[in-house]
């Protein structure tokens, strides 16, 4: 099985669902919480995407939004070059349409989840650093992928993710090539590669 962008953006979704009231310091059990809840909010609303497919992208976007630093990942896809020469409001465009992207993508995917586990390294640390990897398993019937999120401590307990790495394949890198490859297309041209952004490329 080759994993293309849908599949990785589905794993993206797994471990993300909305912050608890009471936070988690550790940021292997708090993504391991979310990977098991999530599991369980896709396998109960496998029908939902057919009967009612924007009710199931706007309960998909209320899971993933809270659990991620977009502006952190939408600064870090552009890169430093682009993100330093474009304006403030190229710069929350971007982001908006970044993370529309993503949620449009997968929410299209998440209803075929089947009956995959997670798995996750439950570190025994009691100090954590701002940035942390947290190391989760995908097994499914023929296969186990390795995934690696890259988190970051807010400050409030909650840790958001900045980058994945899924199989082997850097997402964040994936997607700033891909910002990089848009900009030769559009003569660097900040509007024109926004506007012609899309998340669903092949790996």
């Amino acid at each position: 099985m080759n994993l293309t962008m849908k599949s990785i953006l589905i794993l993206v979704g797994l471990i993300a669902i909305p912050v608890l009231t009471l936070a988690q310091t550790n940021p292997n059990h708090f993504l391991d919480d979310r990977a098991q809840a999530m599991v369980q909010v896709i396998r109960n609303n496998q029908s939902l995407y057919i009967s009612d497919p924007e009710q199931f992208k706007a309960k998909i976007n209320t899971i993933f939004e809270p659990m991620v630093d977009f502006r952190r990942v939408g600064a870090s896809v552009m890169g430093k070059k682009y993100y330093i020469a474009a304006t403030k409001e190229q710069r929350l465009k971007f982001i908006s349409v970044f993370k529309t992207s993503l949620l449009d993508t997968y929410s299209s995917t998440l209803a075929q989840w089947g009956d995959q586990t997670i798995k996750t390294s439950l570190s025994e640390k009691v100090v954590f650093n701002k940035t942390e990897d947290v190391n989760q398993s995908l097994i499914t019937a023929n296969n186990i992928y390795p995934i690696t999120y890259k988190v970051r401590n807010d400050g409030r307990g909650n840790w958001l993710i900045i980058n994945i790495i899924v199989n082997g394949v850097n997402l964040g890198l994936t997607f700033r090539n891909q910002f990089k490859a848009l900009a030769s297309e559009h003569n660097e041209n900040i509007d024109d590669i926004i506007n012609n952004w899309t998340s669903d490329a092949n790996l």
